[in-house]
């Protein structure tokens, strides 16, 4: 895994504008560093060395001939066929990284190279004949990439934070992200918050040519349920080719560990990775903020040891600014400041490490998917449905209010993925600025439209595997990870265990009631459940059972606390607030939070880690 950047259009100075640019991005790549410059293009690496750590491997990497130059950021688990398969059709490799096969591949099979792909990828190809830029990111976008086309040059790069040294960018804030971000708790559109910088989406690539831009997608989540084979055929199905993934993720020349929680994600694949070493943090003595313990105790059974940090309170409000600068954009997930100090506490034994990410979306595990389960609540009029909702609305927000808010609702109009902060008349009323931003549902209807012949769990999943999981879930992952240099990689988010996830029934998703001798609690990611059960030793296979914490922090009882509500109160009443926000909203509901009358800790949450983020990137000392 590593950090790329370059722009087209290079001037005199355009090696010194490159070395800045990368400097931005040191900490994901600090083993090496290469580039390449013409009269077309600027193109740079930071390479954190994985495989064939050689300085052979070091990047930019060429053709035969030299006329393709490559940049990339990631790692193909297929490479080795891959390259049997090039050199069969007489493409001569000078390396042994996996790096290699994207070049000869493109050479090969131009576009199509990517529908032969496994893995985990962002890159860039440079044509020197063609003077033509070809970028592409993963499936999943597991990897990030960025572009902007600013006063005639086109830049490119792993993170924004690169383009700030080059002359032609413009630092402009995007208020209409901001707007947007105040309902999802972070940026989901392919606008980012920094005007004109776009994220390449998920699944897509570009070809830039002649001053102009094309940007394709070439892949998608297909959800076909085949109703044919029984319950444990499927279980049998997920196991195997979660196994055969697993080992494709742990391909490396250099240590792989694994991130462990209480959840049945991060415990089947640190039992089935078999990895040495398994890491954990949490929050003081209890058990709803600490998984420490049961993480020992589970490392212990499997054979393994486990590392464990404890985050202190100052130690995880101290770090606020720095992971907010690491992630470019404001991100409101209290869990992100967690993922920051296991990652550091990982980089410290190794240097990549395996994590559970993309299994709720793929199998079906969030809660919120057992809503449309048949609730009695569903079986009343919509239009009494509404009437209630509109008069729970009216009073403060707790767990029982919300849900009668939500079901009075259609699940398009309700559900935009597992987080809505402030309904679009809400941040409104809190905003000073006027904005263009779409209203949510018009954010969500392409994708309600794909599978608009679909039943509600599967709507829900497509929905949060183009929103939630690529503009939370693994940005944190990626941006957390590499502030410390370290490769991390979701083997539940390979094409081949999707191949097999979007094939299962809803029933052997989400269920309340599946005919099995077994006498089961479950109602989530029933299936892979299953399999997990029947793949971890007997000693530990509880896990497939427990209920997950994942990354609780204690974000609601701080903010009743006198210093947290000082900071925060402070940042609320201060002259950025005043730049966006009408304060005394803001001040209510800090004051409603404190005193007892609602839980508004995440919607405090996203106000202040936007303020927290403009200072970082706007303030007086940016």
């Amino acid at each position: 895994m590593c950090g790329i950047v370059g722009f087209t259009n290079p001037a005199d100075n355009a090696a010194e504008i490159l070395r800045a640019m990368m400097t931005k991005i040191r900490h994901r790549g600090p083993d090496a560093s290469g580039t390449y410059l013409d009269s077309g293009a600027a193109l740079g690496h930071c390479r954190l060395s994985i495989i064939d750590i050689t300085e052979q491997g070091d990047q930019p990497i060429y053709n035969e001939d030299r006329s393709l130059v490559l940049i990339f950021n990631g790692e193909i688990y297929n490479y080795k066929p891959l390259r049997e398969e090039l050199i069969a059709a007489g493409h001569q490799f000078r390396t042994e990284t996996d790096s290699e096969v994207l070049i000869h591949g493109y050479e090969e099979y131009g576009p199509e190279l990517l529908s032969r792909l496994r893995g985990m990828f962002s890159f860039i190809i440079w044509d020197t004949k063609k003077h033509t830029l070809f970028g592409a990111r993963d499936f999943f976008g597991i990897k990030p990439m960025y572009y902007a086309e600013m006063n005639g040059t086109f830049m490119f790069g792993s993170e924004i934070k690169a383009f700030l040294p080059h002359p032609d960018f413009r630092k402009e804030l995007n208020t209409a992200a901001l707007e947007q971000y105040l309902t999802f708790q972070y940026s989901p559109t392919e606008d980012t918050f920094f005007k004109g910088v776009k994220k390449l989406p998920a699944a897509h690539y570009f070809l830039w040519e002649n001053g102009t831009l094309t940007v394709k997608r070439y892949w998608d989540v297909h959800f076909d349920a085949d109703d044919s084979p029984l319950l444990g055929d499927w279980v049998r199905r997920i196991s195997e080719t979660f196994r055969d993934s697993v080992e494709a993720h742990k391909i490396a020349d250099v240590e792989v560990g694994s991130f462990l929680s209480s959840g049945v994600d991060s415990s089947y694949v640190a039992a089935a990775a078999n990895v040495s070493k398994t890491f954990t943090v949490g929050f003081g003595s209890d058990e709803k903020y600490n998984e420490i313990g049961w993480a020992k105790r589970f490392s212990r059974l499997i054979g393994k040891e486990n590392y464990s940090h404890i985050i202190s309170q100052q130690e995880y409000w101290d770090a606020i600014p720095t992971v907010q600068y690491q992630m470019d954009e404001p991100l409101a997930d209290p869990s992100c400041i967690a993922l920051y100090f296991v990652c550091k506490l990982a980089a410290e034994q190794v240097k990549v490490v395996l994590s559970g990410e993309g299994a709720d979306e793929i199998f079906g595990g969030y809660n919120v998917y057992s809503e449309p389960d048949g609730t009695w609540y569903d079986r009343l009029p919509m239009r009494l449905r509404r009437g209630i909702a509109n008069a729970a609305s009216l009073l403060p927000a707790k767990r029982g209010v919300n849900f009668f808010v939500r079901k009075g609702r259609t699940l398009e109009e309700r559900f935009i993925g597992n987080a809505y902060m402030f309904t679009p008349e809400e941040r409104k009323a809190l905003l000073k600025i006027k904005t263009d931003a779409a209203d949510p549902t018009e954010i969500t209807k392409p994708f309600y439209d794909a599978v608009s012949d679909q039943d509600a769990v599967t709507k829900m999943q497509y929905l949060d595997l183009h929103l939630w999981m690529t503009g939370d879930i693994l940005l944190k992952a990626d941006k957390m990870s590499m502030a410390h240099s370290l490769e991390l990689r979701v083997p539940f988010l390979d094409k081949e265990l999707m191949a097999v996830a979007e094939k299962i029934p809803t029933k052997f998703r989400v269920t309340h009631n599946v005919a099995t001798d077994e006498k089961t609690p479950y109602t989530t990611k029933y299936a892979l459940r299953l399999a997990a059960k029947r793949d971890t030793p007997p000693a530990a296979a509880d896990t497939s059972a427990k209920k997950k914490l994942g990354f609780p922090v204690p974000i609601r009882v701080w903010l009743r606390q006198d210093d947290c509500f000082s900071t925060v109160r402070n940042a609320f009443t201060s002259a950025d607030a005043e730049k966006f926000f009408h304060t005394d909203l803001l001040v209510r509901l800090l004051e409603d939070h404190k005193n007892g009358k609602a839980d508004n800790s995440r919607r405090i949450w996203t106000v202040y880690m936007f303020l927290v983020w403009y200072k970082v990137y706007f303030g007086d000392a940016a």
